[in-house]
């Protein structure tokens, strides 16, 4: 257990796009320390120490991962290397903050918990969205029933980067595709509204790179509720999310997965519309979340449950297997 007046000192693995976002935000922490950097080159490690302030720079993993200052290890690579970093990361007794998804395919995300247990270490998955003021505000109106049941939930996340074959995301080998990289949240967010699915229906198109362009998929539950999600690379959606209730509407505004507004809209017609004083990109509720379950000696979040994180792989799973995408071919 940490010392209450200790501060957390995170080490940043793979200093990029997300990285730095996830940075910024940690920076706002009083009870947080940016420490270390690593990267394969050590020139951009230094790079992003100097501009961020960090203590350290490393031009290889595995000097992170062994230092013993170090706390916490965020985790930022391409989906492909999470499992493996994890697991170092874990082996040598630090904290891990992954990124989302937490691996390739379930199998790989048991293997990582294990290794968690066994090593009695801290390990979540980075779906920082569960943490945002926003979003537990509708969990918790959901949870009171003052709308009634849920009846269905849309939910899509598209945009339209320029296709780039040797991108990350769009290389299948890095796991890249909208299903992994944007297709998480629309799924999470079925997920941790009604659970899971008693049937999946989905269909998707492909790059030429073998990666998915878009996908389309139904979640079914018992008395008929269904959950419609669209993940795509191919054009701009509103990117919002919709839950039918049997007495009102809850819209969470576009880019639902960050900080925005959400309209409550009663069987009367009346719209309230909440705002949040949101002044961050967000990353830093899950990093306080963190910095609290280190702090005492936890080993799992309660909210980004190790089962949270299996069900929904499991569930991206199964939806791989209807639309036939696998990352090994």
């Amino acid at each position: 257990m940490q010392s209450q007046n200790k501060k957390i000192k995170w080490g940043i693995l793979a200093p990029g796009h997300i990285a730095t976002k996830f940075v910024k935000d940690l920076l706002t922490l009083k009870d947080a320390e940016l420490y270390a950097i690593a990267s394969r080159s050590l020139e951009k490690a230094t790079d992003f120490k100097d501009k961020y302030g960090a203590a350290v720079a490393y031009g290889n993993y595995m000097e992170l991962m062994t230092d013993p200052n170090v706390d916490a290890i965020y985790i930022a690579t391409p989906h492909t290397f999470h499992k493996t970093y994890a697991i170092d990361c874990m082996l040598n007794k630090k904290a891990v903050l992954c990124e989302k998804p937490l691996a390739l395919n379930s199998a790989d995300v048991d293997v990582m918990l294990q290794i968690a247990k066994k090593e009695d270490v801290l390990l979540m998955e980075a779906l920082w969205t569960y943490f945002l003021p926003h979003y537990t505000l509708v969990l918790d109106f959901i949870k009171k029933g003052s709308y009634g049941k849920v009846i269905s939930l849309d939910a899509d996340f598209g945009f339209h980067p320029t296709f780039n074959a040797t991108s990350r995301l769009f290389d299948k080998q890095l796991g890249g595709g909208s299903l992994l990289d944007i297709g998480i949240y629309p799924i999470f967010a079925a997920l941790s509204i009604l659970g899971v699915p008693e049937e999946i229906q989905a269909n998707a198109t492909f790059f030429e790179t073998g990666a998915d362009s878009s996908c389309h998929m139904v979640f079914s539950y018992e008395n008929g509720v269904k959950a419609n999600l669209r993940s795509t690379l191919l054009e701009e959606t509103p990117t919002e999310a919709i839950i039918k209730c049997e007495k009102g509407t809850i819209k969470l505004h576009t880019k639902f997965h960050k900080p925005t507004k959400v309209t409550f809209t009663d069987a009367e017609g009346k719209e309230t519309t909440k705002d949040f004083d949101v002044t961050t990109e967000g990353y830093n509720y899950e990093a306080a979340h963190f910095n609290e379950l280190l702090r005492n000696g936890e080993t799992e979040s309660p909210i980004m449950t190790h089962k949270f994180s299996h069900q929904l792989m499991e569930t991206m799973d199964k939806v791989k297997e209807i639309i036939g995408l696998n990352y090994y071919e």
